[in-house]
């Protein structure tokens, strides 16, 4: 198993319009996020949960201090963006690791993203009421 100490080793996670740019350091299963703590900046236990699942999928909650640069969207998108980069992490570290993260659906970028509003309608696929007369 690799340790990973320099600052080159940044991995980057995406979803939606959200960027995550992540950095792990052997360490306690410290996270911070933006340099702030990672309770304090993700308040809702949804995103905590979703941002924990490939560590506790591998039994690595407890064995990397993880530092998170996010940037752009929400905080959904940001936590999607911070499980990706998690996720890719992990499968740097221990290649064994890459058949229950694929198995899951975290090495997988979701590129769903939100369609664009069209002239002459009132959103995306949403248009102003017909008047025959």
């Amino acid at each position: 198993m690799a340790t990973i100490n320099t600052k080159a080793d940044i991995y980057t996670g995406r979803r939606k319009r959200s960027v995550a740019r992540v950095i792990m350091n052997d360490g306690s299963g410290k996270i911070t996020v933006n340099d702030r703590t990672f309770e304090d900046y993700f308040p809702r236990d949804t995103h905590r949960l979703i941002i924990m699942q490939p560590l506790r999928l591998t039994n690595m909650d407890k064995k990397y201090d993880i530092s998170v640069n996010v940037d752009g969207g929400g905080l959904s998108g940001q936590a999607g963006a911070v499980r990706h980069g998690i996720s890719r992490a992990l499968q740097e570290i221990d290649p064994k690791l890459r058949a229950p993260l694929k198995k899951a659906g975290m090495l997988t970028r979701d590129a769903r993203e939100v369609e664009r509003k069209k002239y002459g309608q009132s959103g995306a696929r949403k248009r102003y009421q017909f008047s025959k007369r």
